[in-house]
């Protein structure tokens, strides 16, 4: 733009009114009141002659660029189809605005000048500034939807205005088309009755087909709420298909039929219990049946009797709230056994590894693995941090029998004597980022998992075998079974034993909670191989310093509703003494909740324990964090203790408001 334009655009005579006042200024100095006089007004005179010649002098150049910008599309035989204006980049002043952007948006005065967030409120042109072409957002004008696109006139003289361009394209229909495309998306879900072999044991033909029916009828209704097509599959399992805009009925309705198909029970009074996986977004049917199969899996790893949805990148759950059911099988046991020792065999060397900060439950497994290990005749290593565990006392008497002289060894020593043919068995963890060295986990192509906690959405893949059961109190009473199967009871070390049963002692708080009949069989096996529960009990004892940290740390809790005790500590503890302070606390009347926050270097910890309804995996599974339904615990890095509490409070509130 030349600098004719720039005086065309707003003629600058600014200057020569600030001579004239100087002028008239100089002459009441000089005491020359009637020359003052007259010249003030000379100068009110023409200001106000100048006002009116500039207000019709800018009407005119607007009448004169409308009607250029109209001969110039009149030159092409018609008005550009789609919104246009121009406007001063410097003020966001409009200098031109076509029929169909006036049509739009009601700017009918063209002679009048008026911003942009006067004719669009909230419209910014800032992008345009920053070499930007297209409105960050899309804008909504009488119901439809505009992109705005934009281009900067500059010109050769810096000082000259900006001119900006914009053109408002509108994409109502294509966006009705897109919503509506992905509205109508099919979801591919698999519902599975998930203790079907419970339900239907001991029954009659006759009493297994009416089970059926009502199991049915209960289903198809459901199905029908939300104009699915319904098929069983096998005696337990139906696929079901429907429109993606019935997902969000679903979770409103917080998956109704996960209550009401517990309406139906066997003739013992067992209720029905159903899963639910979901596949979304996929980009085929068979992707989405791969996809819902994945979510399925995953309910089930978590205990059952809950929905998962699986789309490209997450999975959300919904449900879960109650406590686990054993549906174990004694078969899947002994089959895990076998295939098991068969890896071991065929392996060169084995490593066995728990989670971080290992506890008596991790090392009680590993130990477990060990003999297996030993049995096969197989080299292993217990890979642990000999500086951070919690299970230190355990640990130096198990260094004290000569076939563990030298049995542990850290992360960094696997790495360097790992090869191609190293097995890798992961106990008490599924989640990757909680394992006790994550570069060994990934250097190692054969991997096991043993573990009883609830399956994370980031659980450990792939493995070779994977025998995790959230309805067991601890993986020491995984492997305890599967010891059963693979050895002789002389081949079991005592302290193996006694290692056992301090991780099923642990996890079940003294066969307190999460006990099943399974649990007390695998006790009563270790006490035949010589476990003392006297022996046990002195490694959970603590010293006089830290049996008075620990209560002070239950002093420091408060209340948070009726049930829910919480402590949040501004000073770093052991992680032994939080979880033991979060047990205590449950002792205190009425308490059927508690959590235990405390600062550990750059990170927060959190320990959690339930007796009661409250699921204190689900609470914190939005923080990060895992576990079961009675012992869960989170790591959130990057934070403070405080911010953690409101994230806590929060997730609190969402769980008991649901």
């Amino acid at each position: 733009m030349k600098k004719r334009l720039i005086r065309l655009l707003r003629p600058g005579f600014g200057v020569f009114f600030v001579l004239l006042m100087a002028f008239a200024g100089a002459a009441v100095y000089l005491q020359y009141y009637m020359l003052a006089l007259v010249e003030f007004s000379v100068v009110a005179v023409t200001l106000i002659a100048y006002l009116i010649y500039w207000n019709l002098r800018r009407k005119n150049i607007q009448k004169y660029l409308h009607k250029t910008m109209e001969n110039v599309t009149a030159s092409h035989g018609s008005q550009p189809p789609f919104p246009m204006v121009a406007l001063r980049l410097e003020d966001d002043t409009v200098v031109y605005a076509n029929d169909a952007f006036t049509r739009i948006t009601g700017f009918r005065d063209q002679m009048a000048e008026r911003t942009m967030d006067q004719v669009i409120p909230g419209f910014s042109t800032d992008w345009l500034s920053n070499g930007k072409n297209q409105y960050p957002y899309d804008v909504t004008l009488q119901r439809r939807r505009y992109r705005v696109y934009g281009t900067t006139v500059y010109a050769n003289d810096p000082k000259a205005p900006r001119l900006g361009v914009l053109y408002f394209t509108d994409l109502t229909e294509l966006y009705q088309i897109r919503d509506e495309y992905i509205r109508s998306r099919p979801v591919v879900a698999i519902i599975l009755v998930d203790n079907y072999e419970e339900l239907t044991k001991n029954l009659t033909e006759g009493a297994i087909s009416g089970l059926h029916a009502r199991i049915n009828d209960v289903i198809t209704k459901w199905a029908e709420q939300y104009g699915g097509l319904l098929r069983r599959l096998e005696r337990n399992r139906f696929l079901m298909v429907f429109e993606k805009r019935d997902l969000k009925r679903m979770v409103d309705n917080k998956f109704a039929i996960l209550e009401q198909i517990h309406e139906i029970t066997s003739p013992s009074g067992l209720p029905v219990s159903i899963s639910v996986g979901m596949g979304v977004d996929a980009e085929s049917f068979e992707e989405g049946f791969e996809f819902a199969a994945l979510a399925m899996e995953m309910a089930l790893g978590r205990g059952g009797d809950q929905a998962v949805v699986k789309d490209r990148l997450n999975f959300d759950f919904y449900g879960g709230r109650n406590k686990e059911a054993d549906h174990r099988s004694k078969v899947r046991s002994r089959i895990t056994a076998s295939s098991l020792m068969e890896l071991i065999g065929q392996s060169s060397q084995v490593f066995i590894m728990g989670h971080k900060n290992a506890d008596l439950d991790a090392i009680g497994a590993a130990v477990g693995v060990r003999c297996l290990c030993r049995k096969k005749g197989k080299e292993a290593h217990i890979i642990l941090d000999q500086e951070d565990n919690a299970a230190s006392k355990l640990i130096e008497q198990i260094r004290q029998v000569p076939e563990y002289a030298d049995s542990f060894i850290s992360g960094q020593e696997a790495l360097l004597r790992s090869d191609n043919r190293s097995l890798l068995v992961v106990v008490d963890t599924n989640r990757p980022d909680q394992v006790e060295n994550r570069h060994l986990l990934e250097s190692i192509t054969s991997v096991c998992v043993i573990d009883h906690h609830r399956r994370a959405a980031d659980y450990i893949t792939p493995v070779v075998v994977n025998l995790h059961e959230p309805y067991a109190s601890s993986a020491s009473e995984l492997v305890t079974e599967l010891l059963q199967y693979a050895v002789e009871k002389k081949d079991v070390l005592p302290i193996e034993a006694k290692s056992l049963m301090a991780g099923i002692i642990l996890d079940t708080k003294s066969f307190n909670v999460r006990t099943a009949e399974r649990t007390f069989e695998a006790a009563a096996y270790l006490r035949q191989l010589g476990a003392d529960t006297v022996e046990v009990k002195k490694l959970l004892q603590n010293n006089f310093q830290d049996t008075m940290a620990k209560y002070q740390i239950i002093k420091a809790a408060r209340l948070y509703r009726p049930e829910v005790a919480i402590a949040a500590l501004n000073a770093s503890t052991s992680r032994a003494l939080a979880a033991q302070a979060a047990d205590e606390l449950l002792n205190i009347s009425g308490i059927t909740a508690s959590f235990v926050l405390y600062p550990d270097g750059e990170q927060v910890l959190i320990s959690a324990r339930s007796i009661g309804e409250a699921n204190v995996q689900v609470i914190l599974e939005p923080l990060g964090g895992g576990g079961n339904t009675a012992t869960a615990g989170a790591q959130i890095k990057n934070s403070t203790v405080k911010d953690v509490l409101d994230d806590l409070v929060r997730s609190i509130d969402k769980y008991y408001e649901q």
